[in-house]
């Protein structure tokens, strides 16, 4: 294989081309989750300590808030990353980072809810409008062979970014996370100034600002299109299990493991690095074309590894029967085979669900009118919010019906496996193949 084809993931993290928007993902994505984690804690622990109803409100508006703009705006970013330079947008998107971080500063320093809840609002505008660019641009700087691992390092950067952002959020202390999240994105701006021009590819365009209007045509757009649809399905069913699955680590570890928020931890970043690693060796494992080849594969692994999960749950004893034991720390909790089994069936599906996306990103970036690009990608972003929201919806429906988290997993595993049937049929008869793509700059 020429040397091109076997680009490695560090050629890439040290190319100008990608490292500046690597670098400026990341850096968003963390910044969003300290601000978020930093508020959480404010309100429970301060705020609202002795209200757990009134803080659990604020927890769910909060989340809400942070979704709401992917249904409102994702249709009117698409356009703008399609009719501009995108390497502009990103700088805009930066700079409006800063504006709403600084209002971030005021509203952790002056206790105010509803400043927060405004600022997460604006948070999820910051990130609607940013998300569209961030895979669009892909194609336009790098190769055709480099797009899967372009793509497998941006996943792998949002997650990782994700659970630094959580952890600091909730080590610093509130009024520390409001500057912490200023210098981000202000350190943000910096380096989106050195991405590349990516000028738009097409010659003209008009702004729709019919917001309901636009995503419905955006909508009806992205399921005329087979392939980017079938992809656009099966990434929405990833993020929904993520969203599910990083949402219920936390009681999963107190109620049913008897462990302290430091084992909760270990679990969120057992998932989280094995969804980075899964999203990096795809690459590898397709060199280079795209390919969906082991996507049904992967999401049937997932689902395996998900009903071991319900046993593993199901067969960890509790420390004690008795309620006000101590919660097992991390080292208690490493000392029980059974751990290892729990820690290992988290690796296994998160490892499975970063080999099973990837491939259809780029599926998604390559389907279609190149001038369009971004449009298809906030199509995506508006069918993710749906599918979260959906999974929520789920969740809270099989929880009140009176069951448990190993039977929410169990239901998960099903669904996993007929998304795997339903993935299989929707690839079937595909050819993979890297496409040529443009000549990358220096």
């Amino acid at each position: 294989m020429p040397e091109a084809m076997t680009s490695s993931t560090a050629t890439l993290l040290a190319s100008r081309r990608f490292a500046p928007l690597f670098a400026t993902q990341f850096l968003g994505a963390f910044n969003d989750n300290l601000f978020r984690t930093a508020m959480t804690f404010l309100v429970v622990y301060r705020l609202l300590t002795h209200d757990a109803a009134g803080a659990g409100l604020v927890a769910t508006l909060a989340a809400g808030l942070f979704i709401l703009p992917y249904f409102l705006f994702s249709s009117l970013a698409g356009q703008i990353a399609d009719v501009h330079d995108k390497a502009a947008v990103a700088r805009w998107v930066k700079i409006a980072e800063i504006v709403i971080m600084a209002a971030g500063v005021l509203a952790l320093h002056g206790d105010s809810v509803a400043l927060l809840l405004a600022v997460v609002f604006l948070l999820g505008v910051h990130s609607a409008f940013f998300g569209p660019m961030k895979y669009a641009i892909l194609p336009q700087h790098l190769h055709g062979h480099e797009l899967l691992a372009g793509t497998g390092l941006v996943e792998a950067g949002t997650f990782l970014a994700i659970l630094f952002g959580q952890i600091v959020g909730g080590l610093l202390p509130a009024e520390t996370a409001a500057w912490a999240a200023l210098g981000v994105a202000v350190l943000g701006w910096a380096t989106s100034r050195a991405i590349p021009p990516a000028p738009p590819l097409v010659t003209s365009g008009r702004l729709g600002w019919n917001l309901a209007g636009e995503t419905w045509a955006l909508m009806r757009a992205a399921h005329a299109n087979r392939p980017a649809f079938a992809a656009l399905m099966g990434i929405s069913w990833f993020w929904a299990l993520g969203a599910v699955m990083t949402a219920q680590i936390g009681p999963l570890s107190k109620s049913y493991l008897g462990a302290a928020p430091a084992v909760a931890t270990l679990c969120l970043t057992t998932f989280s690095v094995g969804i980075a690693v899964g999203s990096v060796v795809v690459a590898r494992l397709l060199r280079g074309r795209i390919s969906v080849r082991y996507a049904a594969p992967a999401l049937v692994v997932l689902a395996l590894a998900l009903i071991d999960l319900v046993f593993a749950v199901r067969a960890f004893a509790p420390p004690l029967d008795d309620p006000t034991a101590p919660l097992l720390d991390v080292a208690a909790f490493l000392a029980r085979p059974a751990a290892w089994r729990v820690l290992a069936d988290l690796a296994v599906l998160a490892l499975a669900g970063g080999i099973y996306s990837v491939p259809l990103y780029a599926v998604l970036q390559t389907s279609g009118a190149p001038e369009t690009r971004a449009r298809m990608i906030a199509a995506n972003n508006v069918m993710n919010a749906v599918f979260m929201v959906g999974a929520t919806l789920l969740t809270s429906l099989v929880l009140l019906a009176g069951g448990t988290l190993p039977t929410l997993f169990a239901v998960l595993a099903g669904l996993s496996l007929v998304a795997a049937a339903l993935t299989r049929a929707a690839s079937r008869g595909s050819a993979g193949a890297a496409p040529s793509g443009p000549p990358a700059a220096p």
